[in-house]
């Protein structure tokens, strides 16, 4: 067995050229105990604290004990959109890592695989093959007792090398994550670190990695670039726009979102309840709305099914609340940990009867930290529940975006209890009201009366048919009158032609380079990608109608009628039959082949008109 500090067995292969890369796309394969995630976290946190844009992907196991397991890093000194269709680099700790991820490393990529545990077909002259004794010298460079564990640390040290990675840097993150554990940890951590480090990959393949120039690290007013993932964001966002209180039930992947409110909240003078199940923690948000505060809950598919009746009574109460719906396969337990954009028809008609209310879906891992923020001032202005439509793909996301302008969007919390007189109608028909809080000083008035039945215009319970319709149409004018707000969403790239596509949430950079490679191919193509889902902004129609088929993107099924759920939504309320569908639902993101190849599908498929 070959010695922890020798040089590698290079294979002969395909070339690797030696000029400057825009980006790499790392792909590391191995089983979710071996800190995957890890490597790839810190790997992703340096590319932001070193002025280059980073965008990650990853899959865990969905059961207790755990199992296979990657975590893709696209990194470099260009605009990154999507997490990369295939691997420059693949790092395999195990056979079945290889034989599973192979086929997703490029022509003249590199394979980086641990020695002791892989036996690659070296006859593939597709790709080229590194050997290096990842377990044997993890043990070596470790000792004791701790066998391989820290093989993620030294595979750290070894791409640092590979990359000319900031190693300063690299250890100050490391430091941030293991000082807070122990002193043994951090140096174990450390020494693994630079044990692989030291090992000499040559300098013919560190070559074959040299970025271009970074950014500067700053927008052109002078804000940082910060780097974090999007149930990150959405907490930054929430706090930014004045949540300070809520209530929540564990759920993958939305978990985070309430672990870091519990602990962020209590700071600013709030709480984030850990509720016993999803039904008590809307319960207990929509208590705290009725309290006078904007509070919020986050949840994924099957917590949202279970908030269906309380978020109706959140509408026929007109309560300002925000609920979080990180989206994961379903239907059921489901795909816990993949991705799938399947809620959208929940979202926008979930509970009994006609209980309308907004929503909308964040494109990026930035954009997560705008949407919840726009969430949380639309449940104030309109006085009704918001939907935030993320995904397992955004939450689980790192990504580099330009720091938010704190100072300028900073909301004070605090409730608003300014004296109402004469007789104030909370639900008025003649014109924009919100809830009263309990204590809103009332001169000459009644306090209203908040109630689940149906009730007239001071609250009171009204079953009366003309009443009924009459408040019907005040729940829905008043989402109707945000669509006349709402900015017509821009054009990317030709604003008429052949093709638009057409996306919502995660899918957005994957859409994107689609639309730029086949624009690449001299077709005119546009990409429209929408952020507000209910209501739609007024004017789509007129877009749409500039092209000769509208396909529309979304990781959900086609269902009964071949169309996917957003397309669906659209094909009712514009009833253009040059809108279709490209769907999947195999948990994982779109690539950009297949989008393209999607489009040169429906190429071939008549409309039917």
């Amino acid at each position: 067995m070959a010695n922890a500090g020798s040089a590698p067995s290079i294979a002969t292969t395909a070339n690797l050229s030696g000029q400057i890369v825009r980006d790499v796309v790392i792909r590391l394969a191995g089983n979710s105990q071996d800190g995957i995630q890890a490597i790839g976290g810190f790997l992703a946190r340096l590319a932001g604290r070193s002025d280059q844009e980073v965008m990650t992907f990853m899959t865990i196991p969905a059961t207790i004990s755990g199992g296979p397991s990657i975590f893709q890093v696209r990194m470099g000194s260009g605009e990154i959109l999507s997490p990369g269709d295939r691997s420059d680099l693949l790092v395999a700790f195990y056979q079945h890592s290889y034989e599973a991820h192979r086929a997703q490393l490029r022509d003249g990529g590199v394979l980086l695989y641990d020695s002791d545990h892989v036996k690659p077909d070296e006859t593939d002259k597709r790709v080229r093959h590194v050997g290096v004794p990842i377990t044997t010298a993890t043990v070596e460079a470790v000792g004791g007792n701790a066998k391989d564990k820290g093989k993620n640390i030294y595979v750290l040290g070894l791409l640092a090398r590979l990359f000319n990675l900031n190693v300063e840097k690299l250890k100050g993150i490391m430091q941030e994550r293991f000082g807070k554990k122990s002193e043994d940890v951090l140096r174990n951590s450390l020494q693994t670190f630079d044990a692989g480090f030291a090992y000499d990959l040559g300098d013919e393949l560190r070559a074959a990695f040299e970025f271009g120039p970074a950014r500067t690290g700053k927008t052109a007013d002078g804000r940082p670039i910060v780097t974090m993932d999007g149930n990150q964001a959405i907490v930054m966002g929430l706090i930014t726009a004045g949540v300070r209180f809520g209530a929540a039930y564990p759920i993958t992947p939305a978990s985070s979102i309430m672990e870091d409110l519990r602990g962020a909240l209590p700071k600013y003078g709030g709480m984030y309840v850990q509720c016993e199940d999803e039904i008590a923690a809307i319960a207990t948000a929509l208590g705290f709305s009725y309290a006078g505060h904007v509070a919020v809950t986050n949840t994924s598919g099957p917590g949202m099914s279970l908030k269906m009746e309380a978020l109706g009574w959140g509408v026929m109460a007109e309560m300002p609340l925000v609920i979080v719906n990180v989206q994961r396969g379903g239907p059921s337990t489901g795909l816990p940990t993949m991705v799938e954009q399947s809620d959208l028809l929940q979202a926008v008609g979930g509970t009994h009867g006609d209980a309308p209310r907004i929503v909308l879906a964040p494109c990026s891992v930035g954009d997560c930290f705008y949407a919840a923020y726009e969430a949380v001032q639309l449940a104030k202005e309109y006085s009704v529940p918001v939907i935030v439509l993320s995904d397992q793909a955004l939450s689980t996301r790192i990504g580099a975006f330009p720091e938010p302008d704190l100072q300028k969007l900073y909301v004070q919390p605090g409730l608003e209890l300014k004296a109402l007189e004469g007789d104030y109608l909370a639900y008025s028909h003649a014109k924009p009201t919100h809830h009263v809080p309990p204590g809103t000083p009332m001169v000459g008035a009644k306090y209203p009366l908040v109630t689940g039945l149906e009730h007239d215009e001071a609250g009171h319970p009204n079953a009366s048919a003309p009443n009924h319709q009459k408040m019907t149409a005040r729940r829905r004018e008043k989402i109707k009158a945000l669509a006349a707000k709402l900015p017509v969403p821009e054009v990317y790239g030709d604003a008429e032609g052949d093709v638009l596509l057409v996306g919502w949430g995660s899918t957005y950079g994957q859409v994107r380079e689609a639309a730029n490679a086949l624009r690449a191919q001299g077709r005119k193509v546009g990409h429209l990608h929408l952020r507000h889902i209910s209501p739609l902004p007024l004017g789509l129609e007129a877009i749409f109608a500039k092209f000769r088929q509208i396909d529309v993107v979304e990781i959900n099924d086609e269902g009964l009628y071949g169309f996917g759920q957003l397309a669906t939504i659209l094909r009712a309320r514009y009833c253009n039959p040059a809108i279709r569908s490209i769907t999947k639902t195999d948990g994982l993101t779109f690539k950009v082949k297949e989008i393209v190849d999607g489009v040169a599908r429906l190429d071939a498929t008549p409309i039917a008109r």
